[in-house]
């Protein structure tokens, strides 16, 4: 058979080998898995990571090979012509062409591709790699070699991530004595651009959320997601516990983290602006009297971020308010009063008594419920144990929520009404 390279005769061999590929796509769409054994479903899925792995290789050989792409756009290369017929960002087009030009760097990597032992996304994290390897001024060519047979090898065991960390420590596997030291210098070094790149960035998204993100070292940046997960995992278990479906683990973190904001103890906070670190809540006394008024988080509407009365007072519960009340000519009518918050011993002393969350029902752990007065503090109620009471962050929220109301029960329950 003849075979026409140039893709005009009838034996054009790309375009019979693309229609059998589509015609066999076709054939498996139009099956319902649903109805596969369990071991059709297994041998299909792993077929299938080997044939990505091999499709992969196919498109970074034809990516490498694009130069004349790039002349017919006018580009440097083919992410233009991507970006305007495939609708591919230019960014993600320019990866991947890079990564195609690296990959025909590397023989052992591209025939690991070809072969589908070794997976896109393990190509990307060897070939980088490599690519640091290559740039250290201590190493050699059959340092190279040697760490790209390691890298490939360990492909066949390991998950990309993994795949990842071993690639920062070949080279120590390669000669341990020449490169133990510069391992540690270059972890040194890395450790030194984290802290560089730590960052945070807070705002407000106008819609009763703050937004934020951020970059932190390696070291703290566990320590705060393990922090933030002990707080997320108890009341996952919770959840399981009562058969109650469980909400995205997300949100839950999130949750965590709220938790672990409001449960720091404010005596350990360094001194901010003179002052020990407190959030101050300016509100009038009208405000303060509806059950809808509203308060300022900080000094003044121009600095501040507006909340509901509600939520003021209900973080004047169990953390570190001062209210400012003014009247009518802004004159300041109560600066607050010294025993804000439950102090630990009581709270303990509570969790002791009370053993869960008090609202009618519900069985939330002590260790997840806020500390509430019956009656406002901001409205002249005191801070004892005859007047507190453990609610989970539901039912303290629903305590000062107007839109219902709440009673004590002759059994020390809480239980809650929503208002007519």
């Amino acid at each position: 058979m003849s075979i026409d390279h140039w893709g005009t005769g009838p034996t054009d061999l790309l375009e019979s080998s693309l229609a059998a590929i589509e015609t066999s796509l076709e054939e498996l769409l139009a099956m319902d898995p649903t109805y596969w054994r369990t071991s059709q479903k297994k041998d299909f899925l792993a077929r299938v990571e080997k044939l990505q792995a091999q499709q992969a290789a196919l498109t970074l050989r034809v990516l490498a090979a694009s130069g004349d792409i790039a002349a017919e756009t006018g580009d440097k290369d083919a992410s233009a012509w991507m970006r305007a017929e495939l609708l591919v960002d230019k960014g993600a087009a320019r990866t991947q062409i890079k990564l195609a030009h690296a990959v025909t760097k590397y023989e052992l990597v591209a025939a690991g591709l070809a072969a589908g032992v070794i997976s896109e996304a393990k190509a990307i994290v060897i070939t980088k790699a490599l690519d640091t390897i290559h740039a250290d001024p201590i190493t050699t060519g059959e340092d190279l070699v040697l760490a790209e047979k390691l890298l490939i090898d360990y492909a066949t065991l390991a998950t990309a991530n993994e795949l990842q960390i071993a690639g920062k420590r070949v080279l120590a596997k390669i000669d341990p004595a020449q490169f133990e030291e510069a391992e540690a210098k270059a972890l040194l070094a890395e450790e030194e651009r984290a802290q560089q790149k730590t960052a945070l960035r807070v705002w407000d998204n106008g819609d009763g959320t703050v937004g934020f993100d951020g970059v932190l070292p390696t070291s703290i940046g566990m320590r705060f997601k393990t922090q933030v997960e002990a707080w997320a995992q108890p009341r996952k278990q919770q959840l399981v516990d009562k058969g109650t479906p469980l909400p995205p683990w997300e949100r839950m973190m999130g949750q965590g983290f709220a938790r672990l904001i409001e449960t720091i103890d404010p005596a350990a906070l360094p001194r901010h602006g003179g002052d020990a670190t407190v959030v101050n809540v300016v509100i009038g006394l009208e405000e303060l009297r509806k059950e809808l008024g509203t308060a300022i988080l900080g000094f003044d509407e121009t600095n501040g971020t507006t909340i509901t009365a509600a939520e003021a007072r209900r973080m004047a519960c169990n953390a570190t308010i001062i209210p400012w009340v003014l009247g009518g000519d802004s004159e300041v009518l109560d600066m607050g009063r010294a025993s804000r918050v439950f102090v630990p011993i009581q709270r303990k002393a509570l969790r002791l008594q009370q053993k869960c969350c008090q609202a009618e029902g519900c069985d939330m752990p002590p260790e997840w419920c806020d500390a509430h007065h019956l009656d406002p503090w901001a409205a002249g109620g005191r801070t004892d144990l005859k007047d507190g009471v453990l609610l989970c962050p539901h039912h303290h929220r629903l305590a000062h929520n107007p839109a219902y109301v709440h009673e004590r029960l002759p059994d020390g329950t809480v239980r809650f009404t929503r208002r007519p």
